[in-house]
């Protein structure tokens, strides 16, 4: 990928510890209670758009007409809320986060997308290795993608790192469209196809790992990308709108794994900890959520939001309490015991 550089913001001077960077004006903090974990805290800053106004919630499914799952690489949820982002605010404070959900170890892109879109630990999946190797076959399985597709409804993947093609399974995966390239470039080609229709969408962004790994987590050149790529989220969000999609999408936004220095894959909270926003049909805007999310989740809440069943083996499952409701009186038949315990 063709790297570019961005000026920093203005740096608001803060009394942090000396571990962690300045945080661009304007923009939220969080606290981290100790070196070895990691718990933000947030209160929003930005009022929603018109345009984002979450629809009310009810007392049963939410019956989303289409899923949108956007990953963003390698997204602390403290870089996340240290940025400057607008656009990603307008979903937060319209609709539910967690800043504390967990990855699954290995955390690393390939086995964490497999479990994210899966709804499945590593152990059962089985996707442990992290470069694109199709001799070693394709996700086996069903997926949010299978699900939907034997529902009738159209899928798509639009990806920047071609190793993510493991999980798009044939008969799975209506599109599967790798795009080497700007991540703007990604979200053009995410709104080509959206405009044919589709049930799921998942959109992968890539640019806060690749400054990750190049300039550091949490550096001001991660930072700064960070509030780069809510302006392309905004530019998906907006196409959406275009195109009359946006109603009765929902929308998560969430990340395969975090990092530290210039590296992840461990169990490091850094690098275990990741975002989970959601928006949409049903969903009750508020506080942070405080429920413990997996990554596994992901799959099983926007396969409930549809209205169709959730595998019985997945270990993940749906995040009902963003929508108002008690988990208890939404009982789903899945291996959520297990809850990829590593």
């Amino acid at each position: 990928m063709k790297r570019f550089r961005l000026f920093p913001a203005l740096l608001l001077v803060l009394l942090l510890s000396s571990c962690l960077p300045a945080a661009p004006a304007g923009t939220s903090t969080v606290a981290l209670t100790s070196a070895a974990s990691i718990t933000p805290t947030f209160s929003p800053t930005v009022a929603p758009s018109a345009a984002l106004t979450p629809t009310p919630t009810s007392t049963s499914s939410p019956k989303a007409q289409r899923v949108l799952i956007i990953s963003i690489d390698g997204l602390r949820p403290d870089g996340l809320l240290r940025s400057n982002i607008p656009r990603i605010s307008e979903l937060i404070n319209g609709g539910a986060a967690s800043f504390t959900a967990q990855t699954v170890f290995p955390s690393v892109t390939l086995p964490a997308h497999a479990s994210m879109l899966s709804g499945r630990c590593v152990s059962k999946h089985g996707i442990t290795w992290d470069d694109y190797e199709p001799d070693k076959g394709y996700l086996q399985g069903a997926t949010i993608f299978s699900v939907a597709h034997d529902a009738g409804l159209r899928t798509v993947m639009v990806v920047g790192k071609e190793k993510l093609k493991t999980i798009a399974r044939p008969g799975t995966v209506d599109k599967f469209r790798f795009i080497s390239g700007t991540d703007e470039e990604i979200v053009q080609a995410a709104l080509e196809e959206a405009a044919k229709g589709f049930g799921v969408l998942f959109v992968h962004l890539t640019y806060p790992d690749s400054f990750g790994h190049a300039d550091g987590w949490m550096s001001a050149e991660y930072l700064s990308v960070i509030g780069h790529d809510d302006t392309v989220v905004g530019t998906l969000l907006d196409g959406l709108r275009a195109d009359n999609l946006l109603d009765g999408t929902l929308i998560i936004l969430t990340a395969d794994h975090g990092g530290h220095d210039q590296s992840h894959g461990s169990l490091d909270p850094q690098d275990m900890t990741i975002p989970w926003i959601i928006f949409g049909p049903g969903v009750v805007s508020g506080p942070p959520l405080t429920v413990p999310i997996l990554t596994t989740d992901t799959a099983a809440t926007g396969v409930w939001a549809l209205g169709l069943a959730i595998p019985s083996d997945w270990d993940g499952r749906p995040v009902v309490e963003a929508f108002g409701l008690n988990a208890e009186s939404v009982p789903v038949a899945t291996a959520a015991a297990n809850r990829c315990a590593s």
